[in-house]
């Protein structure tokens, strides 16, 4: 995803009718898309995003830089820059300290909050994991060592010295260390589904859905073709139509665990993406999902939480082994879901 252009911000004029405190992007033309329509053009520079939702974008907050409105059959310019001006999503209130699982002088584990971003974005920018840290801990060294998506909760490792970041992401990219050995590491996930998939391994190799409007879906491949990905499940629970169940990530693919229990026919509830229609994530986007389509999620997050990572530790040789429960939403819907099923005949 492209980043923000740098511009001379004493050029900037900030239209009249933007608030104070409006969160500004900016875009440069390269000239390989100059004379490509506006809309066509922002829908390239953002993800997730359907023509119509680009051409809804332009026509609320795209502006030049002295402060003149764009419409979305406008022509760019090689070399012009395209402002993107919106409110800000984020609330100003004061958020609550991050649970930390474990700590040492390399590494810190937080249990991520459902609906918070790892790392700030053209989106969400202050109340992000890495940016709540740092506010806590000023003076320290702090980086991600991999990512969750905002919708999913649990276990985030950060690294808090340079070696440290080094070390655990070559640790969990390749799982090798030394002459060769091969280190065990587990990577355990939970989630509900509708339906009940059968217990074993998913191998099913996974690839870039190129044709999807929205650029950022999987797909599974043809045989022989795309990600080796080779996902382990297993079912804890059922109750009226849906599973429990856990899942080891024998591979790490961009969303491996949500396009293989879709591919198996059994969703991951609350997913906007690989669930009943792949449009709730641009509408949700927009804050335009509609009571169709809440009742349809059953819940406001992807029912997805990373529960346990069981590794090395490459800097001290320790063995972890980290946990995060079941959080609250889960585990209360869950819940909901046995009290149905012990009231159906």
């Amino acid at each position: 995803m492209p980043r923000s252009a740098e511009i001379d911000e004493t050029a900037v004029v900030r239209p009249a009718e933007v608030p104070e405190g409006a969160i500004r992007r900016a875009i440069r033309v390269p000239a390989e898309a100059a004379g490509q329509r506006l809309d066509l053009f922002v829908q390239t520079q953002l993800r997730r995003t359907s023509r119509t939702r680009a051409q809804r974008i332009v026509e609320k907050s795209a502006f030049d830089m002295k402060g003149k409105r764009l419409r979305s059959n406008d022509r760019v310019r090689e070399g012009s820059i395209i402002l993107l001006w919106r409110e800000p999503f984020e609330p100003d209130e004061e958020q609550p300290l991050l649970p930390v699982l474990y700590e040492d002088p390399y590494l810190v584990v937080v249990d991520k909050p459902p609906l918070v971003a790892v790392h700030p974005t053209a989106r969400y920018h202050k109340h992000t994991v890495i940016e709540r840290l740092r506010a806590e801990r000023p003076n320290q060294y702090l980086n991600l060592v991999h990512r969750l998506d905002r919708e999913t909760s649990g276990i985030l490792l950060i690294a808090k010295t340079p070696e440290a970041d080094r070390a655990f992401k070559r640790r969990l990219e390749d799982r090798t260390l030394g002459r060769g050995r091969h280190e065990p590491l587990e990577k355990t996930y939970l989630a509900i589904t509708h339906g009940v998939p059968e217990p074993g391994r998913i191998d099913l190799p996974l690839a870039l859905d190129e044709g999807n409007s929205l650029r950022v879906k999987m797909r599974i491949a043809s045989a022989g073709t795309g990600l080796e990905a080779t996902t382990g499940v297993e079912v804890i629970d059922r109750a009226a139509g849906y599973a429990l169940v856990r899942c080891a990530l024998h591979t790490g693919r961009q969303h491996q665990i949500r396009v293989h229990l879709s591919g198996v026919g059994c969703p991951v509830v609350g997913d906007k993406l690989y669930g009943p229609d792949e449009r709730m994530l641009a509408r949700a986007a927009d804050g335009e999902l509609t009571a169709e389509d809440l009742t349809l999620l059953e819940l406001p997050r992807q029912a997805l939480h990373a529960h346990r990572y069981a590794l090395e530790h490459p800097l001290t040789g320790m063995a972890l082994d980290l946990r995060a429960p079941l959080p609250t939403d889960l585990a209360d819907f869950w819940q909901a879901l046995r009290a149905r099923a012990a009231l159906e005949p």
